[in-house]
């Protein structure tokens, strides 16, 4: 790397410290054209696709709360997701405009790339995965239930990307698995949408899993978020005391969170 792009490397890496962004990777564009697994992103949805120009894809990374994410369906859940998305918008906004100043043109990616979850539910595609773009940006490797599992938060992270023409030193792609084929997911998900018989070729049923979501919009209670939820994956485990095994499924193991989120999940949604 040479030493103007390792130092604006640096300096956005420092950026984003600054703006509480935990999470940061960068992938060269031409990544995405040689296939590290079957299915891959079609040509059409990759980088250079979408902007010709872009050199370097930045991703950014926010998590979501596992103590929040544990009331849900709930509005409490409901609103950190929208908060979160928000942000990423805004800093991803940011972080472009940053680049942009310092030399190198630069656009954001918005965080969902469709109008509503029925347009998704006839079109099961935003026009670009920022879930591949951070797994090729480093930040983590694909668990059963077709998310992105980072060793910070497993599932519980929200990413966003900044398309760029700098030439940004990149990050080596994460090797080994850190999903544990528990299946926790699978045996938790309440649309049925994560066929463990499936298991690698089907992961997730995306029509059961975003008409499930459909549903509980209706409530003001989307997401769903259990398959992030019951993840053994992520060190936010052990900072939120949540390594008890059968937490979700025997409410006699931690009685008193059992309250805590019954509470939460009365208040503030339509109950079904």
């Amino acid at each position: 790397m040479t030493t103007m792009s390792g130092d604006l490397r640096e300096r956005l890496g420092a950026k984003c410290e600054m703006m509480d962004i935990p999470l940061m990777g960068v992938a060269p564009a031409e990544r995405w054209d040689e296939a590290p697994f079957s299915p891959w992103v079609p040509e059409d949805f990759r980088p250079r696709s979408i902007w010709p120009e872009v050199r370097s894809v930045v991703v950014i990374g926010l998590p979501v709360d596992l103590p929040i994410v544990e009331t849900a369906p709930s509005i409490y859940y409901h609103e950190l997701y929208k908060t979160v998305n928000t942000l990423l918008d805004q800093s991803a906004y940011r972080l472009a405009r940053f680049l942009d100043r310092n030399g190198h043109p630069s656009i954001y990616i918005p965080r969902d790339g469709y109008g509503s979850l029925s347009v998704l539910k006839s079109d099961p595609f935003a026009f670009f995965s920022h879930r591949h773009a951070a797994y090729l940006a480093g930040l983590g490797n694909f668990g059963v239930n077709n998310m992105l599992l980072t060793p910070s938060y497993g599932p519980r992270v929200r990413f966003t990307s900044i398309f760029t023409m700098a030439e940004l030193p990149a990050d080596e792609i994460m090797r080994g698995d850190l999903c544990t084929r528990c299946m926790r997911c699978s045996r938790s998900c309440p649309a049925g949408a994560i066929d463990d018989a499936d298991y690698p070729e089907g992961l997730t049923d995306k029509d059961a899993c975003t008409s499930y979501n459909a549903s509980l919009a209706k409530r003001h209670a989307s997401p769903c978020g259990w398959c992030i939820r019951v993840c053994p994956i992520g060190q936010d485990r052990e900072r939120f005391d949540r390594g008890q095994a059968g937490l979700y499924e025997r409410d006699e193991v931690r009685p008193e969170l059992h309250r805590a989120w019954k509470h939460v999940r009365s208040h503030g949604s339509e109950q079904s």
